[in-house]
């Protein structure tokens, strides 16, 4: 038996409220010294991730591989919501 069909408007308002959990809790846990230490590129790179959630997009950014960046995400102590 499937579930209630939920409106369109109440799954994107749930969905935004997810987002705004995961950005904070990155914003909350990353480590804004090390961050503001990485040369400009790299640094909106990982404001970029924080804010979005997108590794691919902060990845391309940096200039780095997704792999690469995923390493400097772990350095910056941002955890890995997305």
């Amino acid at each position: 038996m499937a579930g209630k069909v939920r409106p369109p408007r109440e799954l994107l308002e749930e969905w935004e409220r997810e987002d705004e959990e995961a950005r904070e809790i990155r914003r909350r846990s990353a480590d804004w010294d090390f961050i503001e230490r990485q040369p400009p590129r790299l640094r909106l790179a990982l404001i970029v991730y924080i804010e979005t959630g997108d590794p691919y997009k902060a990845a391309r950014i940096a200039g780095v591989t997704l792999d690469e960046f995923n390493e400097l995400r772990m350095k910056a102590r941002i955890p890995l919501i997305t």
